[in-house]
Parts: C-alpha cells; structure tokens; sequence
C-alpha cells in the first residue's frame, strides 16, 4: 500500500500489541501539511486543528473501537458565498474484527464488522472519514438567510390561476 491509495492521512497502528486486560488509547494528530491535503480532497478552503482520540475494548475478534474526532473547519457558505470557520465534532463508534469470529446464519441481519488487516487498523483514515462525515452539506454562516429574488415586476404566467372566477351567470 502507498501513501496515494490510502489517503493523505495515514496512521496504521498494531492493535494486536495494544490489546490487553485494560483499554488502549490511541492519538492522531494531523500535521499542517496532512491538513491542506485532507481540505482539497474534500473540497473545502481549509481544516486546522484535526485531532482523534480513540479508545479500544475487547479482542481482535470483536474489536470496539470509540472516540472522539475534532477539528476547525472552514467552508464556503451557501447563501452568501463567504467562507468562514466553524467547529467540527464527530463521534466515532466502530466494530473491527480479524474475522474469526463466525458470521452467523443470517448475513443479512448482521452488522459485519471492519476488518482488521495483518493486526492493524490505520486510525489516520478513521480519522479522516469522521471529517469527511460531519462536514456540513449545506454549511451557513450563522445568521445567513436566504431571500428569494423577484426579477421584474412582470405578473407571472400563473397569475390568472390567483384570480377568482367570473360570475358570467
């Protein structure tokens, strides 16, 4: 695997070493430089102070890994065209597993897990896809409205449809 096929944050880290009788704790924390790149692969002018914090239970057939990913964002606001920073907060909560545990009958009604490929997961992507996930589709700065535009002081075709009908009786 390169740097380019795994993205511009990459963290792998052995968790078949951090597995133990007490949960392991696990940091990333974006460089400058891993920000700039994560921001143009999402689109947006900017990401600063990217930072996740994981905390792992259980065993490497079932895996639980949660935390907390934070980070400055600035987006593009879509009423006045501004850009602007905002905050980003995003939960995080996912099962990984090595795979030998057993599925089950019903594939179907499962909630398979991520897999844990050669005992590590790569936390920087984990961290990267919690941005991707909670960026704002839609992003306003705070207090932006939208007013609709009249063009003209035309009546519209549909006017005659406002009217109430004539009493030709």
């Amino acid at each position: 695997m390169t740097k380019a096929s795994v993205g511009p944050l990459s963290r792998p880290t052995r968790v078949d070493r951090l597995i133990g009788a007490r949960p392991a704790t696990v940091e990333v924390e974006a460089t400058p430089e891993e920000c700039v790149a994560l921001a143009r692969d999402f689109r947006i002018p900017a990401i600063r102070d990217l930072k996740g914090t994981f905390r792992l239970t259980g065993t490497l057939a079932r895996l639980s890994v949660a935390g907390m990913v934070e980070a400055v964002v600035t987006q593009v606001c879509t009423v006045t065209l501004e850009p602007f920073e905002a905050p980003l907060t995003s939960e995080v909560e996912v099962d990984f597993s090595d795979g030998a545990e057993s599925l089950g009958a019903d594939p179907d009604s499962i909630d398979v897990p991520d897999p844990i490929v050669n005992g590590q997961i790569d936390f920087g992507a984990l961290t990267a896809e919690a941005v991707a996930l909670g960026l704002d589709p839609f992003p306003r700065i705070p207090g932006a409205e939208f007013e609709t535009v009249t063009v003209g002081d035309d009546e519209s075709p549909f006017a005659v449809l406002k009217k109430p009908p004539a009493n030709d009786v």
